[in-house]
């Protein structure tokens, strides 16, 4: 087998090598790669000499040395061109500029569709898998106003919470990023296909592991630390007490970026996550302009959608106004209406389908409700 050792390589093949190769960390990858006699060190010292030069294990050496690198890189860049994408190494031009502020910047992306510019304004939207009705809502709400105003949005693919930003960004005709856990010939989860198509398509997908790489779970925290060092800042909008939107959360903290919470239902596992951020000083924001407030360019934006009051017939009961005056503010889930009515159950239902019948009220999928 051709190695490091017996064929030249390139500074291209090297790093996409240095991608591929197991026994290291982005942070270690990363730091080698920015030694200039790295490669020259590793293919004429000793391995266990190397490893103490190098500041890595012997394993790790052998395996960098006995890398097919040249050959790894002809095929990858020739699979990858297949897939209508591309390789962007971290000394490329247009290797984003805001991943190169982290500690850690993934070496080599690979990236489906057109990647963001540096004076594009981004967002991430991070939230649960799990998902209730009322954070879907919000997370496509927010996403859709976020593209209306020209920002893209930042999410991981995964369902819940991150689907739901992906598809407000797209409904709106906007642009999204997608971050992937995997290669990127993976479509994980299968239920995402079709968006995967999607994002690809008129957004871009992107993922720093090499083609056939599985979706295991030591991938997806590092996935979530391009996803929050993409953006400008990072909205969580659910997340139970162990979510991995959290661990998004705290890269984004650690990057310097802003980290907003959605609040929700106080008796809702999947408010836990938001709303302990909120306790540690997390931003509450109860819509897009108390984020757009924070980045520069954006306080200017129009309101984006301006409330219209929806025709009130005159004889209107005490609790269709009640509800009605709540869906005013914006689109509502039936729980979050529950919630802020104070309606029995049986009452609300009613109400809810009193309001439908009139069309007054349309009830969207998910039990979201907004005027007519």
């Amino acid at each position: 087998m051709r190695s490091l050792r017996s064929s030249p390589v390139t500074p291209r093949a090297a790093l996409i090598a240095l991608n591929a190769v197991s026994g290291l960390t982005p942070r270690t990858a990363f730091r080698l790669s920015q030694q200039e006699d790295f490669w020259h060190r590793l293919m004429n010292t000793a391995p266990a000499e190397a490893a103490v030069s190098l500041g890595i294990s012997e394993k790790a050496v052998i395996n960098l040395v006995h890398f097919p690198a040249s050959d790894f890189q002809h095929k990858e860049e020739a699979k990858t061109t297949d897939l209508g994408a591309r390789i962007v190494t971290i000394t490329d031009d247009d290797y984003p500029g805001r991943l190169k502020e982290i500690a850690d910047p993934p070496i080599v992306l690979y990236v489906k569709g057109k990647m963001l510019a540096p004076e594009d304004v981004a967002i991430a939207i991070v939230g649960a898998r799990g998902a209730t009705a009322y954070g879907l809502g919000i997370a496509e709400r927010f996403a859709m106003r976020m593209a209306e105003a020209g920002a893209a949005v930042i999410s991981g693919m995964a369902r819940g919470i991150d689907a739901a930003a992906h598809r407000g960004a797209l409904k709106a005709g906007g642009r999204t990023v997608g971050v992937l856990g995997c290669g990127l010939d993976m479509v994980y989860p299968l239920q995402n296909k079709g968006l995967y198509a999607e994002v690809s398509d008129r957004g871009c997908l992107v993922s720093e592991f090499p083609l056939g790489a599985e979706p295991m779970p030591y991938n997806f925290p590092r996935r979530n630390r391009i996803v929050s060092a993409l953006s400008h800042g990072v909205v969580v909008v659910e997340a139970n007490a162990r979510s991995g939107a959290l661990i998004t959360a705290e890269f984004a903290l650690e990057q310097g970026r802003e980290v907003y919470a959605v609040p929700g239902r106080i008796d809702s596992p999947q408010s836990r996550g938001p709303h302990e951020l909120m306790r540690h000083g997390a931003k509450i924001v109860l819509c897009v302009e108390d984020i757009f407030e924070d980045i520069p360019g954006m306080q200017s934006q129009p309101e984006l959608f301006p409330k219209e009051k929806a025709k009130r017939p005159d004889d209107l009961t005490a609790d269709e106004i009640r509800v009605l005056d709540i869906l005013q503010e914006g689109r509502c889930s039936f729980d979050a209406l529950s919630a802020r009515a104070i309606l029995p159950l049986p009452a609300l239902i009613g109400v809810c389908l009193s309001l439908q019948l009139r069309r007054i009220v349309r009830e969207l999928p998910g039990k979201i409700y907004e005027p007519c």
